[in-house]
């Protein structure tokens, strides 16, 4: 098994001046993890820049369900590359099939107005936290055997859900969810490998937060969830090899869609990024 780091994750391949490919590791889930593909679609659209241009934010639409046992091409278009922002987009590629859309816009960082009307949630430390790779590997019997051999891609991320999630006997409760994060490798400040990263990470966790007010668990094998779009900003630079909160809520869900809107601080209560997301959540017959 080569590395498993999420630096390995999103180093891609460069197929043409414009093309990738990116590996896929398989999280267990029913389809490819949208934060891949998110991650990777970045760090593509990266590598097509003029020097010293970094994303504030990114739009994105899942199309089709990703297969995790096939890697993905990425194909970058440039859009625009004017005197302060540039843009890009990017399509996702599997057998042949247009499976996501990225659209990218980044900035030669500047000063500005500056404001923060945003306040970090009062929890605990992580260090008092336990971790959600912890709690699975203690109730190994209780999860399926792909969970179960799927566990290895999920240790490059230190994910610490502060409330105690029951999946097995979920209770209604608010659509609230705090989430200490970090990667578990050095990055060594390099702001766009940590935007990349901060984007995979984004997807953890973070629909599930609409089911709380139902009580179902994504275990639930009356569940259909699947994010049907993803957009980020990025405010701040931050170091995600140290401790972010991800704050995360849900103000709706109807029609079979689920929205929710997250935060991440640094530990300083620093807004560094934020987040928005609507997926179907949708019940259907045994």
């Amino acid at each position: 098994m080569n590395d498993v780091t999420l630096t390995s994750l999103l180093e891609l391949e460069r197929i043409e001046d414009s093309l990738f490919r990116g590996q896929s590791w398989d999280l267990g889930f029913r389809a490819l993890f949208g934060g891949q593909v998110m991650g990777q679609a970045l760090a593509a659209a990266q590598q097509t820049l003029p020097e010293g241009r970094v994303s504030h934010s990114f739009h994105s639409y899942f199309l089709l369900p990703g297969d995790a046992n096939s890697p993905v091409i990425y194909d970058v278009e440039t859009m625009r590359d004017g005197r302060s922002f540039s843009t890009r987009r990017v399509k996702a590629i599997q057998h042949g099939k247009t499976i996501f859309y990225l659209t990218a816009s980044f900035q030669h960082p500047e000063e500005g107005l500056s404001h923060q009307f945003a306040q970090m949630p009062e929890v605990p430390p992580p260090e008092e936290v336990e971790s959600d790779l912890a709690f699975f590997e203690d109730s190994l019997d209780e999860i399926s055997d792909r969970m179960r051999e799927a566990i290895v891609y999920h240790k490059p991320l230190d994910v610490r859900t502060v409330q105690t999630i029951d999946l097995c006997h979920p209770q209604k409760e608010d659509p609230k969810r705090y989430i200490w994060m970090r990667a578990q490798e050095l990055i060594n400040g390099n702001i766009n490998l940590n935007q990349a990263m901060l984007a995979y990470a984004s997807d953890y966790h973070f629909l599930a937060t609409s089911l709380q007010p139902h009580g179902i668990s994504v275990r639930n094998k009356q569940l259909r969830m699947a994010t049907i779009d993803h957009a980020m900003w990025f405010h701040l630079p931050f170091h995600f090899d140290e401790w972010l909160l991800y704050s995360t809520e849900s103000p709706f869900s109807g029609g079979a869609r689920g929205l929710v809107r997250g935060q991440f601080f640094n530990q300083q209560g620093q807004l560094v990024a934020s987040t928005m997301q609507e997926g179907l959540m949708r019940k259907v017959e045994k």
